[in-house]
């Protein structure tokens, strides 16, 4: 399935935009795109096995909750980093 990076995530994937993944569910996924980049999970999934809290995904542009919803092959997936500042 296609996978969107955002730009500040896109120096673990070798500056890729979209890169191609699989997995039953979301926390698979993370995991295929861990080892295939590694550290990757980690700017994804906190201590807790929780998506971060400054980390939004979509699923066919549907928000995802937490890491249990499943995928299909078909789907796309839009990872998004929250912007902060002042």
């Amino acid at each position: 399935m296609n996978i969107f990076i955002p730009s500040p995530l896109r120096s673990y994937t070798q500056q890729q935009p979209k890169v191609v993944a699989s997995g039953a569910n979301l926390s698979a996924l993370i995991d295929n795109l861990d080892h295939q980049f590694p550290g990757f999970r980690f700017r994804i999934v906190d201590e807790q096995d929780q998506i971060r809290t400054h980390i939004k995904i979509f699923v066919n542009r549907e928000p995802a909750g937490s890491l249990a919803v499943p995928l299909q092959q078909k789907d796309e997936v839009l990872i998004v980093c929250a912007l902060s500042g002042g």
